[in-house]
């Protein structure tokens, strides 16, 4: 359709609405014929039908075959409370996820885990879209292979082997997210009252999927170059773990870089306790160069590789990958067709797969590592007069793992910053053993416009505690 087209249509459904709210139509009642309407506002009928069918899809009026159509009974509305996010419900690790999510155009996001949207390869993606109206109807409408489309596992594999992992075709699979990819995991290898590791502080995300699957969660200190080696041999010890869940590349929440000997040496400790890795890799194409990874040093023996594009690409076109041994994917498989029916959406699957198949992937993200740290610097320079201060000075990606000053406790922050327009994130919801109070994950692309440090500076303001009255002297 047209522009102008599309202005004629929106015209006549805009007219609809116009009588249904001064209550010239009521309910049942019917509605002009089309050749009747379209005389009245100038356009052809089959700008009306256009315009009729619109609004039957969105529930305001209905057909009747051979008869017309009619306005739809009262609907009420959904309340804009019901749409809002619960700004008191309790911060635990779905917290930032639910205010991220549901977070209104006016609520600035520099708590929130995802690029701007200005920041993605949006030319490319159109592109992408616009080949994909090219494919065969099979794409478009029919489900996904069980494996997902062989496009994109193609281009893994290739990925893969640039790293020096060796993943044939029976040791590849795509799924609905990265999400997904650990949930399938976790159905695969866990029971209920099994133990899992996780770094502290950790993605809380990974927090929350794994209550989902009732098991013990288990935090080791995570240090600037890894989990803690001393707390993480006396967990293996004490706890008996079945799975260890990580993020390689750069550590979320922390954006620390695991070190070569660590990397070694937690291979080895997993060989002698029988404990499978799940590394999650989802940042490693924000990395400035490549940084030891676990699946790589193990050949996909004991560590399971997974990872999707939601960083680089697109959180809207969701698609995930799990790298494993045959076997467990072979399993795995027939886990995602018991609970998804096939694979991820082929269309997600194929939009990927085109974007990056143009050339164009590569130089996006050579530009994004360079914003990225621009936007690093600045922000760290911007949070330093307020007397927060990064953990560590991260290699790149966009997380900065910040302490507040002494007297601010994170999460009263959060909530006071949910009065001013942001959406912050606490660094309580991050750690398992509560041991974060004094910390802020910061997203320093999300926090370019000046806003951010003066709704943060109110905020702090805000919390600060009240000064003690100045006392009497006894007479």
């Amino acid at each position: 359709m047209t522009e102008e087209a599309g202005g004629r249509t929106g015209a006549v459904m805009a007219a609809i609405r116009q009588r249904l709210a001064a209550g010239r139509l009521a309910p049942g009642e019917r509605l002009p014929s089309i050749r009747g309407f379209a005389a009245t506002m100038g356009v052809s009928p089959s700008t009306v039908v256009e315009a009729y069918d619109r609004l039957a899809a969105e529930g305001l009026i209905r057909a009747r075959p051979g008869s017309g159509f009619y306005v739809s009974g009262a609907v009420s509305p959904l309340a804009l409370t019901e749409a809002e996010p619960r700004r008191e419900r309790a911060i635990d690790p779905l917290w930032v996820s639910r205010q991220s999510l549901d977070a209104g155009p006016d609520m600035l996001k520099p708590g929130c885990g995802w690029l701007p949207a200005e920041w993605m390869p949006n030319t490319a993606i159109r592109r992408a879209v616009r080949g994909l109206a090219q494919a065969g109807e099979a794409v478009l409408t029919d489900y996904g292979a069980t494996r997902g489309a062989l496009s994109l596992r193609r281009h893994l594999v290739r990925r893969l082997a640039g790293e020096g992992i060796e993943a044939g075709a029976d040791q590849l699979l795509l799924t609905a997210s990265g999400t997904q990819a650990i949930d399938l995991i976790g159905r695969l290898l866990l029971r209920p009252g099994d133990t899992v590791i996780v770094d502290d502080p950790c993605y809380f995300n990974f927090q929350a999927l794994l209550g989902v699957h009732a098991v013990r969660i288990v935090g080791v200190p995570y240090t600037p170059t890894g989990p803690d080696l001393q707390a993480f041999a006396a967990a293996l010890a004490e706890h008996r773990p079945r799975l260890y869940v990580t993020n390689s590349a750069l550590h979320n929440p922390t954006g620390a870089t695991l070190a070569p000997q660590i990397a070694h040496r937690l291979l080895t400790l997993a060989a002698a306790h029988d404990l499978t890795i799940v590394e999650d890799d989802i940042f490693a194409d924000l990395e400035p160069e490549p940084s030891p990874r676990l699946a790589a040093l193990d050949g996909l023996a004991r560590v399971i590789r997974i990872g999707s594009f939601s960083k680089t690409l697109s959180a809207s076109i969701r698609c995930g990958y799990i790298a494993a041994r045959p076997d467990w994917i072979e399993a795995l498989v027939d886990l995602q067709v018991a609970t998804s029916f096939g694979g991820p959406s082929p269309v997600a699957a194929e939009l990927i797969a085109g974007t990056l198949a143009d050339g164009s992937y590569r130089k996006h993200l050579e530009a994004l590592r360079r914003r990225l740290s621009r936007a690093r610097r600045e922000a760290t320079a911007r949070l330093e007069p307020l007397g927060i201060k990064p953990w560590i000075v991260p290699r790149g990606g966009f997380t900065l793992w910040c302490r507040l000053p002494e007297e601010q406790d994170a999460a009263v922050l959060a909530r006071a910053g949910l009065a001013e327009g942001l959406v912050l994130a606490p660094g309580n919801v991050f750690s398992v053993s509560q041991t974060a109070s004094g910390l802020m994950r910061f997203n320093v692309a999300q926090m370019t416009d000046p806003q951010v440090y003066e709704g943060l500076t109110r905020a702090m303001a805000r919390t600060q505690p009240a000064a003690a009255p100045p006392s009497t002297p006894s007479p």
